[in-house]
């Protein structure tokens, strides 16, 4: 008997996120970015539901690559651009764009004897101070970059810090813009919530991230306010149903004690599946369809939940812990994380399930 537990990934909502992207963003080319493994999705899974994307963001050249062998031919961008400059042969055999952010990448570039020239992405460091060029050194990279036979073309781009804040755009962008001033090459700016605030933040090719696999990125937004679909539940189903006293304690350290006489529900997921450890007592989860709340601290292997809520439900009865009906982020909140780490989190022995017009295809 398998156990109860897999990860259903819905390619019709992936699609119609896209499909929003495109309508916030009208008119600019759509990189979708699927690093780590499409935001833990799947990358060759969700690939299918991406053929609106004028092209793919990741960081993993050996994804790339494969990406290439399987004969996908729009562009792919390499987010962190090359760490050696022997990458360079492969990624123009490629025909790979790279992002450029430091002076030793600019200097590979110039030194390197490439069969064919590459697109680049300039980076500028507008606030984020992770990588990319200062503003006043934008000018000059751009003009080396330029002169170099190694470079067939030149694209400006910049990644902002606080994009979802209501304050957190404006001296950015005015730092972007002075760094851009006089250069004439395309403008890459808007992540996941810069596409929601596309209309203030403009740019001619928007790399959404986060939104497409369904979840907010915005701290006080809702997927369901934006128009956002959860691509990723992840279901199983109670194996187990415990009845308790007054001040049983359920658990390892019993850090949660009944304060009445109810039932408790043993759910067959736990944080060896990638379910947060940290989740606490009232963490939300769905039981044929109700919201209950965690009861006791996360196991290896299971969850316990107070079943007051649901009377009928039994051994066998469903559960989402994540996903319709119950948003990645709200799980997040309460285990004081946020969604991404949880898409990204999920462990190689659960399986996965796509749905693809209405058929469930089993993929382990």
């Amino acid at each position: 008997m398998a156990r109860p537990l897999f990860a259903q990934i819905n390619l019709a909502a992936l699609s119609a996120n896209l499909a929003r992207v495109r309508e916030l963003a009208s008119g600019t080319q759509v990189l979708a970015v699927v690093k780590a493994d499409a935001y833990g999705h799947g990358l060759l899974r969700v690939l299918p539901a991406l053929e609106q994307a004028d092209g793919l963001a990741l960081l993993e050249l050996d994804a790339a690559v494969m990406l290439r062998e399987r004969h996908y031919m729009r562009r792919i961008l390499l987010l962190e651009g090359f760490f050696e400059e022997r990458e360079l042969s492969e990624i123009a055999q490629r025909r790979l764009a790279v992002v450029v952010h430091h002076p030793d990448q600019v200097r590979m570039l110039e030194r390197a004897a490439l069969t064919r020239p590459l697109e680049v992405f300039v980076k500028v460091n507008t606030g984020m101070n992770r990588l990319g060029f200062a503003v006043d050194e934008v000018a000059g990279v751009c003009d080396r970059l330029a002169r170099s036979s190694g470079v067939a073309a030149l694209r400006l781009m910049t990644h902002l810090a606080r994009a979802e804040d209501d304050d957190g755009v404006k001296a950015p962008l005015e730092a972007f813009e002075t760094a851009c001033k006089g250069l004439p090459y395309p403008r890459s700016i808007a992540n996941s919530a810069g596409v929601v605030r596309y209309a203030e933040i403009g740019g001619d090719i928007v790399r959404p991230g986060i939104m497409l696999y369904g979840a907010t990125p915005f701290p006080f937004e809702s997927a369901e306010a934006l128009h956002l679909q959860p691509v990723m539940t992840l279901r199983s189903q109670l194996i187990g149903i415990q009845e308790l006293k007054v001040n049983d304690s359920v658990g390892y350290g019993g850090s949660y004690t009944t304060p009445r006489a109810h039932r408790i529900g043993v759910v067959a997921c736990g944080y060896a599946d990638g379910y947060p450890r940290l989740a606490p007592n009232g963490t939300p989860v769905l039981v044929d369809g109700t919201k209950v709340r965690m009861a006791g601290r996360v196991s290896m292997d299971m969850v316990t939940v107070d079943l007051t809520d649901v009377p009928d439900a039994h051994i066998g009865s469903s559960v989402v812990l994540w996903g319709e009906g119950l948003p990645v982020d709200d799980v997040a909140a309460a285990a004081s994380t946020v969604g991404y780490e949880l898409l990204c989190a999920v462990a190689p022995r659960v399986p996965f399930v796509t749905t693809r017009v209405g058929a469930l295809d089993l993929e382990l």
